[in-house]
């Protein structure tokens, strides 16, 4: 939470380009268990006829659009869906799958992934759960993967071809909890303050943009004495991409300004230097843990174009400022600023013994 070296405005770009999948991506997605032969759904999902706006339970009209498509056509997408969920959830165990059934699939013009949300239902308890069928980019992807590899949170998710199929990240949206939970008197304020100090290194050490209040869910946990938070991205699109340093810092968003001011209100400035220091010295047990797939995530990163020129070299120019270091000179893609940036980060989190 310390001041940046310049103010610029965390700007995102709203439109990115599509990133595809090189050969080398599809051979570590392979080699760790992501690749798999679902149903080819993102095409045949985005020929809908028909839409209408999908209410929350709360009778407000979301960003969501139920969709509908011929009875004819819904006969032959509607298994490739729940076997696309059995995949997923239990293996591919078809025949525990028999009894599920797509209840709705909404779509989200919004955003660059523009994607669908299939709701799931079990025939034998009404219970429902979702998943989300994305267009596979590579920076989205590599979001996905630190997410997993160096957070304390798993990340499940497959791909093929152009399709991505990601779990639901259960939570509270970020918008909701800073406008319904944040007011409340009972709320342990220091706990969430501490959280979300922890979460804001967590994203900036590993390059992740774009954190405003709607890319991020908050798990509440109830614990034996107190409540439990965590903050988890639910949004990897600009993973490593944006050129405003700003950008990869959650609290310089305007609609995380009330988090901001409670983290300054209730943390003084040795509690936050604690907090960061204990979110890199975790992060850092976690990348020594997976370090051959950290190393060959980062081997086939640096290789492949995640974002524009322009953005790199902005990038490039204001993190060599903020360090004050020539390292960052040497790299000669995103990717290679990013794993150049989070090893800086580890080493300042664990000292060479």
């Amino acid at each position: 939470m310390d001041p940046a070296p310049e103010e610029k405005p965390p700007l995102i770009q709203r439109k990115k380009s599509q990133y595809p999948l090189s050969p080398s991506l599809a051979h570590y997605l392979q080699h760790f268990g992501r690749h798999s032969e679902i149903p080819l759904v993102y095409d045949d999902l985005a020929r809908f006829t028909a839409s209408m706006p999908y209410e929350n339970p709360r009778g407000e009209e979301t960003l969501w659009l139920s969709v509908v498509y011929p009875p004819e056509v819904m006969a032959v997408l509607a298994p490739k869906l729940t076997g696309i969920y059995a995949t997923l959830k239990i293996g591919g165990n078809r025949s525990m799958a028999e009894h599920l059934t797509v209840e709705r699939i909404d779509f989200g013009e919004f955003g660059n992934s523009r994607p669908f949300r299939i709701r799931i239902t079990n025939l034998f308890n009404g219970n429902s759960d979702y998943y989300y069928v994305k267009q596979a980019d590579s920076s989205r992807i590599y979001g996905l993967e630190l997410e997993h590899i160096i957070s304390p949170n798993r990340i499940n998710y497959l791909v093929n071809g152009n399709t991505l199929i990601e779990e639901h990240i259960a939570g509270v949206p970020g918008d909701a909890f800073i406008r319904d939970y944040l007011p409340r008197p009972d709320l342990n304020r220091v706990r969430i303050a501490k959280e979300f100090v922890k979460f804001g290194e967590r994203c900036f050490i590993r390059l992740l943009g774009d954190m405003r209040s709607v890319n991020y869910v908050v798990d509440i946990t109830p614990d034996f004495e107190e409540v439990q938070y965590r903050v988890r991205p639910i949004d990897f699109d600009q993973q490593s991409h944006e050129g405003n340093l700003n950008a990869y810092r959650a609290h310089h968003f305007p609609d995380n300004k009330p988090v901001d001011e409670l983290v300054r209100s209730h943390l003084n400035t040795q509690n936050i230097v604690q907090y960061r220091s204990e979110e890199r010295t975790q992060m850092a047990r976690r990348a020594k843990a997976e370090r051959p797939r950290l190393k060959a995530l980062f081997s086939t990163m640096r290789k492949e174009t995640i974002a524009p020129e322009e953005n790199f070299l902005a990038l490039r120019d204001s993190l060599g400022q903020r360090y004050a270091t020539h390292v960052f000179q040497n790299c000669k893609s995103m990717g290679d600023l990013t794993e150049t940036h989070f090893n800086l980060m580890m080493v300042e989190a664990v000292p060479e013994s």
